[in-house]
């Protein structure tokens, strides 16, 4: 009895193995994640999701959270989750509101979708300090200022 239950747990692991060795995970692009101030001179910043394709992208998960270090301690955000059904072709969608106060730490945003089926992941982080205004760019598609990360 102990035999089988080791066989079949290493073969549990075997297959376990096998198929995530066989997920493919292209390479993303023509997608951004942007932070903006909604307007100028005033404290009010949004997220934004940014689809520069020339496809729409469904099933959009986007799984955010802060991390760093204050006063020399350890820091971490909630973590968010926001899930929209489509973004079209050179579109964007307002993800979250951000609070300045988290600027100083490192601000992470996880999206995941798909394209014809296909599942894209890819990691966005904004590093602490980064999202000041000598850093801000005109926004594609937006037309508003942040800073953008592709």
């Amino acid at each position: 009895m102990r035999a089988l239950r080791k066989s079949l747990r290493a073969l549990r692991l075997n297959i376990q193995r096998t198929m995530i060795k066989d997920i493919v995970f292209p390479e993303v692009e023509d997608i951004a994640v942007a932070i903006v101030q909604e307007h100028e001179g005033l404290n009010e910043y949004y997220v934004y999701l940014i689809n520069l394709k020339f496809v729409d992208i469904k099933n959009i998960l986007v799984v955010s959270n802060g991390y760093g270090l204050v006063n020399e301690k350890p820091v971490k955000t909630s973590t968010l989750r926001n899930f929209f059904d489509e973004v079209k072709q050179h579109d964007y969608i307002k993800i979250e509101p951000i609070d300045k106060e988290v600027f100083g730490l490192s601000n992470e945003f996880w999206v995941s979708f798909t394209v014809n089926n296909q599942l894209f992941d890819k990691q966005f982080i904004f590093l602490p300090e980064t999202i000041v205004e000598a850093n801000f760019v005109n926004i594609p598609i937006i037309e508003k200022k942040g800073v953008l990360i592709k």
